[in-house]
């Protein structure tokens, strides 16, 4: 038998479409851009609400989880979303649902959750199949219509199901709970607000669609955070960010004490313990601020030093926030405090605003507070009037069967010989009384026990009312003033339930401008001790606990000595020249301790391995120096502009070639000559006038040579004669009066030195220099 072939009916590579690899990326890209931007992140401005949080609420409907219903199980809620509406993973269904009930997140919750939902110290919620949940009162009048025709209903993902595309509530969940998202090239981050302040800016505009915006910031304050605190800035800069969409708010912690002599002390925070001592108390955290790690930030800026002027924090939480800060001493100015507290951890953060949300069109936009609720006012009109048209529809086939009824209890008797006796009375009864189709199979479909004459009665009565209101909704519906007025008296009646004056709708969120900040350096904040700093030659560096004696021994890793020993204060800056002529800053409360061989500069400053350091000093504000480099080259600079802020240092003295920092020596006040020597052994005295103040350079000849470089350069004063430091232990010196004889002008070669001057060429430490470091 011979083989047969099978040819396919058609070739799965005809099917490959020859494309530019760019263009087909940039076209999926696009689409999933755009099902991240309307599908997943940015909330609808009609509900306030992502399809997520819709799905989960919209299941927990179908599943009636009303407020008086017993609790369901949440994987039976997750479970519900994810296989009926919303095809994603089910940890992220439920921490979306978790935040729907967390009183913390949500200034409104619209989930009520039975078990642990976790906490405002951070920790999660329990597993889904351990906690319980169903819908709040605010859910239940978000959703409110849903069954009168307000919305469109769209097909679920596998066209099993139905979903609303929106929720046609009045409850203005977009501002009154917020929403954050980040999508692809765009974001949003809406506060939570106070129901009864949007309803108020609502209806102002509502009166007046020309209101000037600054009119609708009259009542509309600002944020109102589900965990209070206190915005701090100015009315112009948050009336700013709602008139743009964009902006940012500063949020503290309040500070309240629940028990105080003085009214003034409770609201400041301030418990008095008896004897003097006092302590503050925290009572609100900024929103989205976990209260665990805030307690961590501000105890670890204890342990760093950071927080001297604080002795201890305690969490004294129940139900409600109370973090204690305990001051070092009751002489600590609390206001310091709270400033010191704001500005190195959470207590103050910043919240930052973008009202993008998804228009009635589905369009990202950026809008500001007027242009929202002009288009929320527009969507709700537009709920209002689907509402009326539904129940108009409605009354219209009551009416119809009602007028069926009508006729057939005044032709009650025909009625009844026509069913018992005709083989279509149907048929016949719509002939003979002209009747509808939906009218005759309605008085077929009568039961006996209706045919009473009482019924007639309530019938016409029913007629009545139907036709009235009927007259009322075609009114409303050809009225866009009664339209406004219906949706005003609506609200009113909303606004009640969350007024000011209730427990649920009283605002928590302070907005007042902050006072002046306390003007502080962290500086002063460093507990003052004595230490003595030491470096030895390969860079390593540590800071004893007192002044020590400056000649002790002290231990070093092998093959490593002292280079530089100072006494200096923890509130002191250390200044580190390295031979390039490059400054570093160092903080003396920073430094390792001294029971060890301490640690690296490098590993505090970006200082090149293979460079060697050139001098160490204490920092003096007012102080000045003289640098010069091995050729010779110098200058007088100021210590105030030597400070560097960051790891990278200051380039102070610009070097050529093979050309060091050679000499770095504090200039004591009231000096006013200079002396250099050279190595080859000359000496040169000029006048410290002719030296340049400079803040960075190479500056100017000091001495000239034919061979070498320089070797040393001091300063001193010329009528009390040149001091060096003599050989031994370094305690004798010797001074040369007649110095005169080598004074010539900056830049000669110079003469050799008086006799007995050191063979090493350098001057040593002088007598003024050893009895301050003493």
């Amino acid at each position: 038998m011979a083989d047969v072939t099978e040819i396919p009916d058609s070739d799965p590579f005809d099917a490959i479409v020859d494309a530019p690899f760019d263009s087909a990326l940039e076209e999926r890209y696009l689409v999933y851009a755009l099902s991240t931007i309307t599908a997943r992140s940015l909330p609808d401005l009609r509900d306030g609400l992502k399809p997520v949080h819709r799905r989960l609420l919209w299941a927990m409907r179908q599943l009636k989880l009303d407020p008086n219903s017993a609790f369901k199980k949440s994987a039976r809620v997750v479970g519900d979303v994810i296989g009926k509406y919303h095809p994603h993973g089910d940890a992220s269904v439920y921490d979306a649902m978790v935040r729907l009930a967390q009183d913390f997140a949500l200034r409104y919750p619209l989930v009520e959750g039975q078990g642990n939902f976790g906490n405002i110290d951070g920790d999660n919620a329990a597993a889904y199949r351990y906690t319980e949940a169903r819908l709040t009162k605010t859910a239940l009048q978000l959703m409110a219509g849903l069954d009168e025709g307000t919305v469109d209903f769209i097909p679920t993902y596998n066209g099993e199901e139905q979903e609303p595309e929106i929720f046609p509530g009045l409850f203005p969940n977009l501002l009154a709970n917020g929403a954050s998202g980040i999508a692809v090239g765009m974001a949003t981050n809406i506060p939570s607000h106070n129901v009864a302040e949007v309803i108020d800016a609502t209806l102002e505009l509502i009166d007046n669609p020309h209101v000037e915006h600054a009119r609708l910031m009259e009542l509309f304050q600002g944020p109102d955070f589900a965990t209070g605190g206190q915005v701090i800035d100015s009315h112009e800069v948050i009336s700013h960010a709602y008139e743009t969409g964009r902006g940012s708010f500063r949020v503290r912690g309040v500070f309240h004490a629940a028990e105080a002599d003085k009214a003034e002390e409770m609201d400041a925070g301030i418990e008095r313990l008896g004897g003097g001592q006092w302590q503050l108390v925290i009572s609100e955290i900024p929103y989205q601020v976990q209260k665990g790690k805030l307690i961590e930030q501000i105890a670890q800026a204890i342990a760093d030093k950071k927080l001297p002027i604080l002795d201890d924090v305690r969490d004294e939480s129940d139900e409600k926030i109370r973090i204690v800060l305990v001051p070092r001493s009751r002489n600590v100015d609390p206001e310091l405090l709270k400033e010191s507290v704001f500005k190195l951890t959470d207590l103050e953060t910043r919240f930052g605003l973008n009202l993008n949300v998804l228009d009635a069109n589905r369009t990202p936009m950026v809008m500001g507070l007027k242009e929202l609720l002009q288009n929320w006012v527009a969507s709700q009109i537009e709920i209002l009037q689907r509402r009326s048209q539904h129940r108009l529809d409605q009354i219209a086939r009551r009416l119809e069967l009602v007028e069926g009824y009508i006729i057939a209890f005044l032709n009650l008797d025909r009625v009844v010989e026509i069913i018992r006796y005709e083989d279509d009375p149907k048929a016949v009864m719509m002939e003979e009384f002209k009747l509808t189709d939906r009218q005759a199979e309605a008085i077929l479909n009568m039961r006996l026990r209706s045919l009473r004459k009482l019924e007639e009665m309530q019938l016409r009565d029913e007629k009545d009312k139907l036709l009235e209101e009927q007259d009322e909704l075609e009114k409303l519906l050809g009225s866009p003033a009664r339209q406004r007025t219906r949706l005003k008296r609506d609200l009113k009646a909303l606004q009640k339930e969350y007024g000011l004056d209730t427990d649920l709708g009283a605002r928590r969120t302070r907005i007042e401008e902050a006072e002046p900040a306390v003007e502080f350096s962290m500086d002063a904040m460093i507990e003052k001790e004595p230490v003595t700093v030491i470096l030895s030659k390969k860079g390593w560096i540590r800071a004893a606990k007192g002044h020590v004696p400056l000649d002790q021994e002290f231990k070093y890793k092998e093959g490593d000595e002292l280079a530089f020993i100072v006494h200096a204060q923890t509130t002191d800056k250390i200044l580190i020249a390295a031979e390039n002529g490059r400054f570093y800053t160092l903080g003396a409360d920073k430094l390792p301790g001294a029971r060890g061989f301490g640690e690296p500069v490098q590993s505090m400053v970006d200082l090149e391995a293979e460079t060697g350091i050139a001098g160490m000093l204490v920092h003096r504000p007012k102080g000045r120096l003289l640098l010069a480099s091995s050729i010779g080259k110098g200058f007088v600079a100021e210590e105030a502009e030597l400070l560097a802020e960051t790891r990278k240092g200051r380039q102070v003295v610009n070097l050529k070639g093979d050309a060091r920092l050679q000499v770095m020596r504090e200039i004591p006040e009231g000096h006013d000559h200079v002396a250099c020597v050279g190595e080859n052994r000359k000496l040169v005295v000029f006048n410290l006038e002719e030296m340049p103040v400079m803040a960075r350079g190479q500056g100017v000849m000091l001495q000239r040579y034919r061979d070498g470089g320089l070797s040393d350069a001091t300063t001193f004063v010329l009528t009390d004669g040149l001091s060096w430091q003599m050989g031994g232990k370094g305690d004798r010196t010797r001074t040369e009066n007649e110095i005169w004889q080598w004074k010539v002008a900056r830049g000669a070669a110079g003469r050799l030195p008086p006799q007995g001057f050191p063979k090493d060429n350098r001057f040593g430490m002088l007598p003024d220099k050893i009895e301050k470091e003493a």
